[in-house]
């Protein structure tokens, strides 16, 4: 079995992770962020999804096995900010692997990254899955498995933007070098027929969305959402979105013909 499952229960780190504000203004243009946003696209403040990018990004990289990466897929992805993410500073982040499950076509390896402020206060928690095809029949656990549908009556909201053909080179500048994400031979290697955009682009452009739809960045506690397909760059997502609760909301961005990209979707602020 090429997936490291003694890994499970291991920390790495800590390692420190400082950012400017025009860090915080590259990765909110990176999503979408434009002359409307000045707050964010100056860098005066910081989109809350850019604590993905700070928590797993730009300082420790383990390879949690011997396996071809064209092969890796994003599955799941959470947030939770214990305080408002300033538009600089720095972070002690610990990582975490929670689980390997055995899905049979592949293996699953979730992780979860705690960071801590400069005096020491919880800032966020961050939790990501990757899927490793190929890697799966090692008679592991399959793990939890539960069902999921968005309120049976229509969004109260849709949000719509449209990528650029090189949104996934601008949000590349983050941090996230995946060459999936620019290397037509290595895309093809993982089976897809050009280059696809990264899937915490997706994530961090419907956060931007939800946050000017429902509330104000400072008072994003959380959000999770499940990858489900990959988006071409330069297609449009469409993000359908229920109020479910006092500052809670479902939702499931999709593309322009209707396929779910990003699913299981949940927000929530105070």
């Amino acid at each position: 079995m090429a997936i490291f499952q003694s890994l499970v229960g291991q920390v790495a780190g800590p390692w420190r992770h400082e950012w400017t504000r025009e860090d915080s203004a590259l990765y909110a243009l990176a999503v979408g962020a434009g002359q409307d946003e000045l707050a964010w696209s100056t860098g005066q403040e910081a989109l809350p999804s850019f604590g993905v990018v700070l928590a797993q990004f730009g300082a420790f990289d383990e390879r949690l096995g011997d396996y071809d990466p064209a092969l890796l897929l994003h599955g799941e992805q959470e947030i939770v900010l214990h305080q408002p993410l300033p538009a600089s500073g720095s972070v002690s982040v610990l990582r975490t692997v929670t689980d390997v499950f055995d899905k049979g076509s592949g293996a699953l390896v979730a992780s979860r990254w705690d960071a801590a402020d400069e005096a020491g206060k919880p800032l966020m928690s961050t939790s990501s899955s990757v899927f490793v095809r190929g890697e799966g029949g090692f008679g592991g656990e399959r793990g939890p498995s539960t069902s999921w549908e968005p309120p049976a009556r229509p969004p109260d909201v849709s949000l719509r933007y449209t990528t650029s053909a090189n949104q996934a080179l601008l949000y590349r500048l983050t941090g996230d070098h995946n060459p999936l994400h620019v290397d037509p031979e290595f895309a093809a290697r993982g089976g897809f027929e050009r280059p696809i955009l990264h899937g915490l682009c997706t994530y961090g452009i419907t956060c931007r969305l939800l946050i000017r739809e429902f509330c104000q960045a400072a008072r994003v506690r959380r959000m999770f959402g499940r990858f489900s397909l990959p988006v071409v760059p330069g297609a449009e997502l469409v993000v359908s979105a229920w109020r479910t609760g006092p500052g809670e909301v479902a939702f499931r961005t999709a593309d322009s013909s209707g396929a779910v990209v990003l699913d299981r979707g949940a927000f929530a602020y105070s």
